[in-house]
């Protein structure tokens, strides 16, 4: 029998986990908010299932959505059990599916010797079938082939239908022709891909009825975890394994973020309907977070149509309000939210362990990461690559050094390989050779490349061009702003073309080096005549960043704050959370609001995000933010407005610039809108809808048209107010000198395409 401690875990249940967890026969959805303990259900029915009720654990099939988390499941049933669960059928789909496919290969026309392909496996051989069928790699790239075949394999879309579907779209005309042939291939290589691991069993079961019979006899009880995060082919696996009805499914229907790889919330509400009698239980107790949080938290997803439903509860009342902060840009909300973070760890309310900084997107981290590095405050960065680390950034970092600095071979040997211009490994390796013998650097010797008689006439004719628009840039970086030569950088190689050719994986770098722009230009809009050692503003400029990028002694330490994107944040706790640039445009994504649902499910990570707390929630958003080294005006997100008046503490920085976005007015935005307009345009569902609520922000305006004048009276969102002295150049290059009315901030001259300067409004 189930030993003492698994009797005290029993008794500890409030009702709704007991009825989960005692439950035996017939299908059952436990609906499981936030923090409600689902994990302990799951446990609990497994060990009771063997232990109370006699189940062979040969006779369980368990899913989860991590091998990590079934590792650990596996060792709390042992636990529970006081012996090992020998038998059970417990891991990922992946993994279980290829357990089941190992046994049944031959029936499927492979050997069980077959080989599992990881994505660079796969993406080779989707090239190799391009340059078959005669398609071009550079007009159908690899990797957006390989997106779409996924896609269509997790929908269980055959080649057929989707060629059907999309019959004026190339691309997705060619994926459907690789997909045509890339069954066969995989299978004369006695090979599967992951998407493979869910789609064979299912064709298994089809095929041959008594093998689907023998597993629904073996496994006589089916659980699932993380259910609102399955696609439809694993649905279908469920479904099939599941038909005796035995099926417990335990999920989130406001958790489900997952829905830009595949997964599909419908499935709660289709279990419902597909097992005839399913019970339904909802764990709405949350055992980690303050009544504070959760009233937010619920707040903000009622707002989602057609949820199952459910509003989580706790014993602990009460709590610290949430503190809302509007700052002027991120750099100042970065600096607040280190300095906030410092002060309550000094006061000795939490350690810096038990916070955390959540963001949207990878490249929102980059300000963080400085911000949290002049402070000397510790902290680690879960997830991602460190942002000066990231392949991208230092690819075009490497194009400033070798500006910078011709005789950097190193920066040269990164350079010429971005973009590959059908330059080899044997290529380069013959550069190296000769610039040995001439005793030159690698881009004085590539200028010279009509030596190199042993190399093909376009190598060395794409050595020298490549040396000809270093030289030409070279020759121009002294008189320019770092973040101009780095625009200069990017149009000349077309590096969007080239990372968005990689498909969604591209998209995500090409955000990346947006906000390298915006970091150059955040940089530029101090430009001295002279640094205190000399140097260009770009030699300055890469210095700094040579800095940001070395290791830092407090980088990654445990004891450190964690930061991390809400979709890695999923699952976690942590005492204090900072979740960081709610901002219509970036969170929600302006690009949610095309797709079917996506503002629905950007609603649910926004939750996800509120319900890690569990004693302090800060919220932020700025008036300007640098997007693709533009400063754009900031709008409040839509999602703020759900929050509830009563439980918010409306703060601002020090700013001049930073707005006041509370009051007795009823919560005004920087626009000027209050949370009732914003939640009325934000209906209307566009951007345009918010914009033409208000006058055309000044940020706005065109950069080529005269917008300042000598004498003229601004405000900058960090100097303050000043006077325009002197303008100089035209354009995006137009550069103002203001002195400014602070003695210790006194003269400085900015590029008005970055400065973010407004106009002074006599009386304001």
């Amino acid at each position: 029998m189930i030993g003492a401690p698994g009797e005290t875990l029993m008794h500890a249940m409030n009702p709704a986990q007991l009825e989960a967890a005692e439950h035996v026969h017939g299908p059952m959805l436990v609906l499981a908010g936030a923090g409600s303990g689902k994990t302990r259900v799951l446990t609990a029915r497994i060990a009771a299932l063997i232990d109370r009720h006699g189940v062979p654990p040969e006779r369980i099939f368990a899913v989860t959505f991590t091998n990590k988390a079934a590792g650990e499941m596996k060792a709390r049933i042992g636990r529970l059990l006081q012996r090992d669960p020998t038998g059970l059928w417990i891991g990922t789909f992946h993994s279980l599916s290829a357990r089941l496919l190992r046994r049944e290969a031959e029936l499927l026309g492979f050997t069980r010797q077959f080989t599992i392909y990881d994505e660079d496996d796969r993406l080779s051989l989707v090239k190799r079938l391009l340059d078959q069928r005669g398609h071009s790699t550079k007009l159908f790239p690899p990797r957006a082939v390989t997106s779409i075949i996924s896609a269509a394999k997790n929908r269980m879309t055959p080649p057929a239908e989707l060629i059907g579907s999309s019959p004026f779209d190339r691309l997705a005309q060619v994926s459907a022709d690789v997909y045509s042939a890339l069954g066969p291939a995989l299978r004369a290589a006695n090979a599967m891909d992951f998407d493979d691991l869910l789609l064979h069993p299912l064709s298994l079961f089809r095929e041959h009825p008594d093998r689907l019979r023998a597993y629904q006899e073996r496994f006589r009880f089916v659980l699932v975890d993380e259910f609102q995060d399955t696609n439809r082919a694993q649905y279908a696996l469920i479904r099939y394994l599941g038909a005796h009805g035995h099926v417990f499914a335990v999920g989130d229907d406001d958790q489900s973020i997952y829905g830009w790889r595949g997964a599909d919330v419908r499935n709660m509400q289709e279990f419902l309907r597909d097992f005839d009698g399913a019970r339904m239980v909802r764990l709405e107790e949350n055992y980690r977070s303050t009544q504070t949080v959760l009233d937010a938290a619920n707040g903000v997803i009622t707002e989602n149509s057609g949820r199952i439903g459910k509003t989580l509860v706790t014993r602990r009342l009460g709590g610290e309000q949430i503190t809302l902060l509007a700052a002027a840009d991120e750099r100042d909300e970065a600096e607040w939210v280190v300095r906030e973070l410092q002060r309550r760890s000094e006061a000795g309310d939490w350690g810096f362990q038990d916070m955390a900084v959540l963001y949207r997107t990878n490249a929102q981290s980059r300000a963080l990461e400085e911000a949290f590095r002049r402070a000397g405050v510790p902290y680690r960065l879960v997830g991602a690559t460190s942002f000066y680390d990231r392949r991208e950034v230092k690819d075009l970092l490497a194009y400033l050094r070798l500006i910078a600095n011709p005789s950097d071979d190193e920066a040269f040997l990164r350079a010429v390989g971005v973009p590959r211009r059908g330059l080899g490994e044997t290529s380069v390796a013959g550069l190296i050779r000769a610039a040995a013998g001439w005793h030159k650097p690698l881009l004085a010797s590539a200028a010279q490349a009509e030596g190199l008689t042993d190399l093909r006439p376009n190598v060395r004719d794409a050595f020298q061009k490549f040396a000809q628009f270093i030289e030409r840039l070279a020759g121009a970086a002294g008189r320019l702003a770092p973040v101009e030569v780095l625009e200069q950088v990017i149009r000349g190689i077309d590096y969007e073309a080239c990372l968005h050719a990689e498909g969604p994986e591209g998209a995500d770098r090409w955000e990346n080096v947006r906000e390298l722009v915006a970091g150059a230009a955040e940089w530029s809009e101090v430009v001295p005549a002279d640094g205190e050692d000399g140097g260009t503003p770009l030699e300055r400029f890469l210095a700094e960043a040579a800095l940001l990028s070395s290791t830092d002694s407090v980088t990654g330490r445990e004891e450190g704050v964690t930061l991390m994107t809400l979709h890695t944040a999923k699952g976690l706790e942590w005492s204090v959370v900072v979740l960081t640039g709610l901002e219509h445009g970036l969170f929600p994504l302006a690009r949610a609001e095309e797709q079917p649902d996506g503002l629905e499910e950007e609603r649910r990570l926004c939750y996800v995000g509120l319900t890690r707390a569990k004693d302090k929630l800060y919220i932020t958003w700025a008036r300007a933010r640098r997007r693709g080294g533009e400063l754009r005006p900031g709008i409040p997100s839509k999602f703020l407005a759900a929050l509830p008046a009563a439980i918010v503490e409306e703060r601002r920085t020090s700013s001049l610039w930073a707005p006041d976005w509370s009051s007795t007015a009823g919560r005004r935005g920087a626009n000027g809108l209050s949370a009732r307009d914003m939640a009325s345009a934000s209906r209307m569902g566009s951007r345009a809808a918010l914009r033409a609520a208000q006058p055309p922000p000044e940020a706005e305006a065109s950069q080529d048209s005269p917008r300042f004048v000598k004498g003229e009276r601004v405000r900058h969102r960090r100097f303050g107010t000043g006077t325009i002295q002197g303008l100089t150049g035209a354009g995006r290059d137009t550069k103002v000198q203001v002195n400014f009315d602070d003695a210790e901030v006194g003269v400085k001259q900015l590029l008005v395409a970055y400065a973010g300067l407004e106009r002074e409004i006599e009386g304001a």
